[in-house]
């Protein structure tokens, strides 16, 4: 049977699947009366043209890397975690408890005790929905998307009628005091030169890429990451070789919860400067198509991560400058993940078979 060379597997087949992707929502935007190539230049310049575009698409681009890491830890020990979006919100009322509660000297030291709040509530969340899938069998897809309006309403009680002051009637808490505001990437010596107005996207980004390094080391360079790769592909071979299924399972779902979580260091303390209801903005969802994309591996999650950082950001400049509605956003998002997701192997298979014929060019000559 022909196999597909592993380069145009990585490479080529996400290319091709993107490729598909933009020529069907070029065929929806001229079937609402609109110019694709308008729409492809205002994305374009709106997200990448300019140092404010590069900011905001960086910003969305660390919530994703966060999420979409989450997702791969799980996959690669054979488990769905489709929860990230109710993590993330757990995650943020960590970090929102850590900057109100705790008298931080410096910023430095709030992030550090921010970003442990919030991989520490990220990873409770997960905890039952992990026990029950490691001891009860329960599957965690469900469990886990269960989890997500479980947090939503748990958010909203703790922020109408715990953590919101006294006299204001927007569910949010108080904006967390100076000394943990993150600095932006205007701020940071050398990269002032290149963001040279206010921008959305600050340090944490830099955390998303130390956690992107962190998860391929732990996967390819450790034992436990070995383990939790051997498990997710084959249970019954992975626990006779010993390998204690209960444990994988739980290291796995309870890092797969710590990642999500981190997610609202970015937009809680780094953005919003404070815990709002929608803090999560459904990047637990897109996390999904990021690691699909990324073909669970943290450099392709980083690059499909940038990818939704342009399309999250391109969107709202359809949106402002042109007649398209922002929602064509979803749209492009959805085709990409039909593509890259669902309709992957039909990418392949064609791509296969295209090989298949250079490789054997009498099969070739028949074929004709």
């Amino acid at each position: 049977m022909d196999r597909l060379p592993k380069w145009a597997d990585i490479v080529l087949v996400p290319f091709l699947s993107l490729v598909l992707a933009a020529a069907v929502s070029a065929v929806v935007i001229l079937a609402i009366g609109q110019d694709p190539w308008e729409a492809l230049t205002v994305m374009v310049e709106g997200s990448l043209m300019s140092a404010y575009g590069w900011g905001y698409t960086l910003y969305y681009t660390t919530s994703f890397i966060f999420t979409g890491l989450a997702v791969t830890v799980a996959f690669h020990a054979g488990l769905f975690n489709i929860g990230g979006e109710g993590q993330a919100q757990m995650g943020g009322l960590g970090v929102a408890l850590c900057c109100l509660f705790i008298p931080w000297p410096h910023w430095s030291l709030a992030l550090l005790g921010a970003a442990l709040g919030g991989a520490a509530f990220g990873a409770a969340w997960i905890a039952i929905p992990a026990w029950l899938q490691a001891k009860r069998g329960s599957h965690i897809v469900i469990t886990t998307i269960m989890f997500n309006y479980i947090a939503s309403s748990l958010l909203i009680y703790m922020l109408v009628d715990v953590l919101r002051p006294k006299g204001e009637q927007d569910p949010a808490t108080a904006r967390f005091p100076s000394v943990t505001n993150l600095p932006k990437l205007n701020e940071l010596p050398g990269l002032d030169l290149l963001f040279t107005q206010e921008v959305r996207a600050n340090v944490t980004l830099f955390i998303a890429l130390a956690a992107a390094v962190a998860v391929w080391a732990l996967l390819w360079r450790t034992r436990l990451g070995y383990a939790i790769r051997a498990f997710g592909k084959s249970q019954p071979a992975a626990k006779y070789a010993g390998i204690d299924a209960t444990r994988i399972t739980m290291i796995a779902l309870l890092l797969s919860g710590a990642l999500a979580g981190l997610m609202a260091v970015n937009n809680v303390m780094g953005e919003a400067e404070k815990l709002v209801g929608n803090s999560a903005s459904g990047a637990g969802f897109i996390g999904i198509a990021v690691a699909l994309m990324g073909r669970n591996h943290p450099i392709g999650v980083v690059l499909a991560a940038l990818l939704f950082g342009f399309l999250f950001q391109g969107g709202a400049e359809l949106g402002l400058w042109t007649k398209i509605p922002i929602e064509m956003r979803i749209v492009v998002q959805g085709l990409v993940i039909l593509f890259t997701g669902a309709l992957d192997m039909m990418v392949r298979m064609m791509l296969t078979r295209i090989f298949g014929l250079f490789r054997n060019p009498a099969r070739a000559q028949g074929a004709a």
